[in-house]
């Protein structure tokens, strides 16, 4: 038994396997139910997980904590200004509610709601809210081997043939998610973007841009296409936004912080219609369910995630997991994206068909092996979609070191070596909204 220490947990040991099994079992066969100690490595999320700078810290330290005109309040306000490009800020305590405040502003009953591919919660709020959540991606998205440079875009063509079916009028905003996490983290280019900003402008509709990994798709942009390579990736970063109507944040993952968030928007009146509704759902506007010290973690973070060294870091370590994951024979969606390596489960099990989720059957696998937790992106999270069977191994970031990349390829290995003997799951209970299933359903072997 080895072990090590982490920004995540204390001390965190690798279990004997009997008692990975008896742990697994316990948590119906669902990796969100695994208490954080039953875990070795935890791939579940890179949503706030990640390690903070001293930078960070020190700003922590001297927040401001009043309820109203919070000091650290208008550090984040001003940090957004300038890495972002919006002036118009609405904090969160979170990505998803930042959703609730500017969708719950945005939708009604009866709309229907574009975006290169809605993620989990994006696809509820919209739903919450009345709306149909429209998936429409570019065709190389469902590719899993394709070498595209943006598969995250989204179809502008299958935009406008919504729009003539359903009715601009039905269309209240276009949703852009960058980069795409549902695609595999996939980056969307900056062309995307601005044939989005025209588009939008057809439908005389608002194009929100979910920015949460807004950095990351930078680079790839300054990566990828061309015009781009010789500039600054903080300028990138900012132009990318430009373009939008309004963002919605989770500072948890590009933000560098372990929670809040925000919504950015132009257009004064929504402005003041996001901050009552902020106040009922999230908190006084200058605070918004965050502690001061939050905020000034954010404030700092947000600079911190446009520079140069940390992104090629970032990038960097993603890529080689992706890689060790080939060298062991492992399918994964290529050409790798910006924060998780996500595997076919589809290929790694061929007897498991769909309705038997293989992609929660290789979560417990990699868990069962090696303590190694993910999450399934496919049809258990995804129910109705025709999704592809991922599993999704997202990286916290500045968290861990080679030697735990080692421990993952190893374990993803050893799983591929008896993919024969894994059988499927069937839900045993889920919650009412099957939408968010994966987060509380419990499974058993078939």
């Amino acid at each position: 038994m080895f072990s090590y220490t982490s920004a995540t947990a204390a001390t965190t040991e690798l279990l004997a396997r009997e008692e990975r099994e008896r742990r697994l079992e316990q948590a119906g066969y669902n990796g969100f139910n695994l208490a954080s100690s039953d875990v070795f490595i935890d791939l579940l999320t890179d949503s706030g997980t990640g390690t903070m700078s001293n930078d960070q810290w020190a700003a922590m330290m001297q927040a401001d904590e009043a309820y109203a005109g919070s000091e650290s309040f208008t550090a984040l306000e001003n940090a957004i200004a300038d890495v972002m490009g919006f002036e118009r800020v609405v904090p969160t305590h979170q990505g998803r509610g930042a959703e609730n405040v500017l969708y719950g502003c945005l939708i009604e009953e009866g709309d229907v709601v574009p975006n290169n591919t809605h993620f989990d919660t994006t696809r509820a709020h919209v739903a919450k809210n009345g709306g149909d959540p429209v998936d429409c991606p570019v065709e190389a998205a469902g590719d899993l081997d394709s070498e595209e440079a943006f598969k995250g875009n989204i179809d502008p063509d299958k935009v406008r043939a919504l729009a003539s079916d359903v009715g601009a009028d039905r269309i209240p905003a276009v949703l852009l998610t960058i980069t795409n996490n549902s695609v595999a983290g996939q980056p969307v280019s900056m062309e995307n973007i601005r044939q989005t900003r025209d588009l939008a402008d057809e439908l005389d509709a608002t194009f929100v841009i979910d920015a949460c990994r807004f950095a990351e798709n930078a680079f790839f942009v300054r990566e990828r296409e061309d015009g781009y390579g010789n500039r600054e990736l903080a300028e990138i970063a900012r132009e990318q936004l430009s373009h939008a109507d309004a963002i919605v944040m989770s500072g948890k993952k590009d933000g560098l912080a372990n929670v809040g968030g925000f919504v950015g928007v132009r257009d004064p009146d929504l402005f003041e219609r996001t901050k009552q509704r902020a106040i009922l759902y999230e908190g006084f506007s200058t605070y918004g369910g965050m502690a001061g010290r939050d905020m000034a973690a954010m404030a700092v973070g947000l600079r911190e995630a446009v520079t140069e060294g940390y992104l090629s870091a970032r990038i960097g370590q993603v890529r080689d997991l992706g890689e060790r994951l080939r060298e062991a024979g492992v399918p994964i969606y290529t050409p790798v994206g910006g924060h998780a390596v996500y595997v076919d489960a589809g290929r790694v099990f061929p007897q498991i068909p769909d309705e038997a989720f293989p992609g929660q059957a290789l979560v417990c696998e990699l868990y069962r092996e090696g303590g190694v937790r993910g999450v399934e992106l496919g049809s258990f999270a995804f129910p109705e979609t025709h999704r592809p069977e991922l599993v999704r191994l997202a990286l916290p970031r500045r968290t861990y070191h080679v030697e735990h990349l080692e421990h993952i390829g190893e374990t993803a290995g050893a799983v591929i070596d008896r993919s024969e003997e894994t059988r499927g799951l069937e839900i045993v209970s889920e919650p009412e909204n099957e939408a968010l299933r994966h987060f509380s359903a419990e499974l058993k072997p078939v």
